[in-house]
């Protein structure tokens, strides 16, 4: 899917927090959100989420100003899953879209041994660790095959293996199916090892976008050199 917006702007409580003349995410790619605390990045996930609209301004996904819902999943940081089985967890957005008992099975299978929870299938959600509730949440939203993913640091609070795992998963399928992806991270070597593409917020203004390999090892605007080198904290 393909992303664009003009002259995204988005206030609270009077303060513009939002402000990008134009930009947008290209189809299949996958894109990291980086900048310090307060740049606007959650902001823009959940305007590209269709959860919040922008005071002013528009966005286009594949030519289209109406955000497509049932082609959009969104992951957040603490991730909240049903009370039931990781089976039925995974299964929800397929039974909502009307996918037959055949296809279901297949597709939680499929995600199950992808992500190294078929073990836990029975399992209750209650019952899984931090890095097992990551890794079913982000089944559940690759359940329907999306065309656009996004994801508010969906490894923030787990360790290091389990992050590898879900890094590795979301790379295979993300090429596999070519998902646009949409990553707000603070691990930069994250968005070095997941993503082809960075654009920088600060303050609510984009700075500097371009590959992961031009923004982050050869950046060319002054806020983002400080940025990457640690030296920018506000």
């Amino acid at each position: 899917m393909d992303v664009r917006f003009t002259d995204l702007k988005k206030s609270y409580d009077g303060r513009l927090v939002l402000d990008l003349p134009d930009g947008g995410i290209r189809s299949g790619s996958r894109t990291a959100l980086i900048g310090p605390n307060g740049a606007g990045k959650s902001t823009l996930l959940r305007i590209l989420a269709g959860l919040e609209s922008p005071d002013h301004g528009t966005v286009h996904y594949d030519g289209k100003q109406e955000a497509p819902r049932q082609d959009i999943t969104l992951v957040f940081q603490k991730p909240y899953l049903l009370s039931t089985t990781v089976e039925n967890n995974i299964a929800y957005p397929m039974k909502l879209r009307g996918l037959s008992k055949a296809q279901i099975a297949e597709r939680v299978d499929e995600l199950l041994e992808e992500l190294g929870l078929t073990a836990f299938k029975k399992q209750k959600s209650w019952k899984l660790s931090g890095g097992e509730t990551q890794k079913v949440a982000l089944a559940r939203a690759l359940s329907f095959h999306p065309k656009l993913l996004l994801l508010d640091e969906p490894t923030a609070n787990i360790d290091p293996y389990t992050t590898a795992e879900i890094e590795r998963m979301l790379l295979a399928i993300s090429r596999k199916e070519s998902i646009t992806t949409v990553i707000i991270t603070h691990n930069l070597a994250q968005a070095k090892r997941l993503c082809d593409q960075v654009l920088m917020l600060h303050k609510g203004k984009a700075v500097e976008a371009g590959t992961s390999q031009e923004v982050l090892a050869r950046p060319q605007n002054e806020i983002t050199r400080q940025f990457v080198a640690g030296e920018l904290i506000l």
